[in-house]
């Protein structure tokens, strides 16, 4: 009956309502009881005293010696009852008497006086006051219990629902094997949560079969491509040279680069790449992969490290940062070393904004970029498999920002 240690809006809010209304329904029933008894015990003792005080009366009026509990004007009389004795009414009064509660009763007499009797009324006290605190024991006894069953129900339902929000995540973050497999959807009993889950559990399948067609589609259509493009490639290079020549063999290379992306996508997607780890120094992979790339890139070196990693992969993640930022963005672009974290910078437009907000999408450019979007997919990919963190920003005064931090 724990309360977990991180308690939703709901649990909060269920378990003021029920407190509230079990200290509502405890307030009603503890102000019937005690009034009902109240009643019931003063109504007893001003029987009691009205029965005393017409006997007093009787044994005044035949001149008879008064009981000890009557008197005339005594002096613990209530101001209030005594005047309205002399009023000429007869009426009765809690009050005390040597220090004890009691029941005064009081009625007119001769010579503006007044006739007062008097009854023990400590049992009657006692016993109100026995009841009040048992009204507010069994009170806090029935609102703890209620509160705590109340509070143990509605955990078991947001642990649940904590539990459904849990994989949704796991689901949105990639892992489409995750499942939350409640118990209540195999059998005849379910409940609004376990519906939730239910749906949660089928949609999941269901998106994760049309991504698996997806993927071995890519998959077939790439390898299914790769001989022809052989061919075509070699063919190709038979081509006598000129004009035409140039813009075939440009083309068909962009094929096969395109076919390439596409196996390499494919091959991440399947999610069983393993690394092969060695110890690098950061400096000399980037300007490793800065000259492969052929382009104008300063390199920067604010702390230079080693770190264990792959260094096939992790020159394909540069590689494609500055390829993209040469591409798609303006010079200069630099690529700068500081630690384990490598940042690729241009001065261009910047990412588009979905890019910034939730990563590259294969097939999708903006602004009238050429490409297919596969570069920073790739990079994204290849990223994860090292176990490295690939995020996309843009500077303030202008210009992308693509940050890669190595564990």
């Amino acid at each position: 009956m724990r309360l977990p240690r991180r308690s939703g809006t709901l649990a909060v809010k269920s378990a003021v309502f029920i407190t509230v209304m079990c200290c509502a329904l405890a307030a009603l029933l503890g102000v019937l009881v005690h009034v009902s008894v109240t009643n019931q015990t003063v109504g007893e003792a001003r029987d009691l005293a009205l029965s005393r005080l017409r006997d007093a009366t009787a044994a005044y009026e035949a001149g008879d010696t008064l009981r000890w509990d009557a008197g005339v004007d005594p002096p613990d009389l209530p101001a209030s009852l005594r005047a309205l004795a002399v009023a000429g009414d007869r009426g009765t009064m809690v009050g005390e008497h040597r220090g004890r509660p009691t029941m005064w009763a009081a009625g007119p007499v001769d010579g503006n006086r007044a006739l007062a009797v008097e009854v023990d009324y400590s049992q009657g006290a006692r016993t109100i006051a026995g009841l009040d605190r048992a009204i507010l024991w069994s009170s806090g006894l029935a609102i703890t219990a209620t509160l705590l069953v109340g509070a143990f129900a509605v955990t078991r339902v947001t642990r649940r629902l904590h539990t459904t929000a849990r994989v949704a995540r796991r689901i949105s973050a990639g892992d489409l094997d995750a499942r939350v497999d409640d118990p209540r959807t195999k059998d005849g009993s379910q409940d609004e949560v376990a519906a939730v889950a239910a749906a949660l559990d089928s949609m999941a399948a269901s998106l994760q079969g049309k991504l698996l067609s997806e993927q071995r589609f890519t998959a077939d259509v790439a390898h299914e491509l790769r001989t022809p493009l052989t061919g075509l490639h070699a063919a190709a290079e038979l081509l006598p040279p000129g004009r035409p020549t140039e813009l075939v063999r440009d083309r068909v290379g962009a094929l096969r680069t395109l076919t390439e992306d596409l196996l390499e996508i494919s091959r991440l997607d399947t999610g069983r790449e393993t690394v092969e780890l060695d110890t690098e120094r950061l400096a000399a992979v980037a300007e490793r992969v800065v000259r492969a790339s052929g382009t104008d890139t300063e390199v920067v070196v604010v702390r230079d490290v080693a770190v264990e990693t792959d260094r096939r992969r992790l020159e394909r993640v540069l590689g494609n940062l500055v390829a993209n930022a040469h591409r798609h963005g303006r010079g200069p672009v630099s690529l700068t070393v500081d630690g384990p974290v490598v940042t690729v910078r241009d001065h261009g437009d910047g990412f588009p904004e979905y890019l910034v907000e939730h990563g590259p999408q294969r097939f999708r450019t903006e602004g009238g970029a050429r490409g297919h979007g596969l570069g920073l997919t790739i990079a994204v990919g290849q990223a994860e498999v090292l176990g490295a963190r690939l995020s996309f920003s843009n500077a303030v005064d202008g210009g992308a920002v693509a940050t890669l931090v190595l564990p």
